[in-house]
């Protein structure tokens, strides 16, 4: 179980990963920054567990030592969104953004997503083990499929709102970058928030109304639309030589 949940989990990850350094193969990074960016979002993942855990304690609709999908409020969703959220960017900021490897627009996007990608990766793992845990390998696999799909570009996506607005922003003063950060960061928040409100009421629904869960993978597709249309612009202007 360990070994499936293992390949089951990175797998996705290092799939997208593969695409977005693809996108930059003319620019690569150093590959020790990609591995240490990507270690990065996996280490936030057992920040993340005991505050979530706790927001649901804080926040549920019921009192229970555990938190079934029956217990979600609106507070419990914004606030699983924002710790989450937080965390990526917090881990990025602290440990990569500011290195000298991060020296074009393009670069702050690169290396949110990864941090992404990595929160991903373990968050995919510890989920799929449990899934084995009571549950058919192939049901797993299902589920895998279901999360490279949908919450794993989530992330990539959420991540990516977030390098955006800094790369955008990276020759504004000091205030604007940081109004453009938060500017970011609301919306990964938001766009998570509502990724998981949808899902869980499909889920609490018996999958009896299919309609959620497509509204759900619109939701994150259609972001992923714009972001690769988004990171080609700042591309082109980063790397266009343009007549004096």
């Amino acid at each position: 179980m360990l070994g499936y949940a293992f390949i089951g989990g990175l797998l996705p990850s290092i799939i997208w990963l593969y695409f977005l350094l693809k996108e930059d193969a003319r620019h690569p990074e150093p590959k020790s920054m990609i591995v240490y960016a990507f270690v990065a979002g996996m280490l936030a993942v057992p920040i993340a567990f005991p505050l979530e855990q706790w927001a649901c304690g804080q926040f549920s609709l019921q009192a229970m030592a555990a938190c079934p999908s029956s217990s979600y409020s609106a507070y419990t969703i914004i606030s699983w969104a924002l710790i989450e959220e937080v965390l990526k960017y917090v881990m990025a900021a602290a440990f990569i953004l500011w290195r000298r490897a991060v020296d074009e627009s393009p670069d702050y996007v690169i290396y949110m997503i990864t941090v992404a990608l990595g929160f991903a990766s373990l968050e995919n793992m510890l989920f799929l083990l449990e899934t084995l845990t009571h549950n058919p390998i192939a049901e797993a696999l299902v589920v895998a499929n279901l999360r490279f799909l949908g919450s794993t570009l989530l992330h990539v996506v959420a991540s990516a709102a977030i390098g955006l607005t800094f790369a955008f922003s990276a020759k504004f003063r000091p205030p604007a970058r940081t109004l453009a950060a938060a500017i970011g960061l609301i919306l990964a928040i938001a766009l998570h928030a509502g990724f998981n409100t949808l899902i869980i009421m499909q889920s609490t629904s018996d999958g009896s109304n299919a309609s959620l869960a497509l509204g759900a993978f619109f939701l994150v597709w259609s972001g992923a639309v714009v972001m690769f249309a988004a990171f080609e612009v700042l591309r082109y202007f980063q790397y266009r030589n343009f007549p004096n």
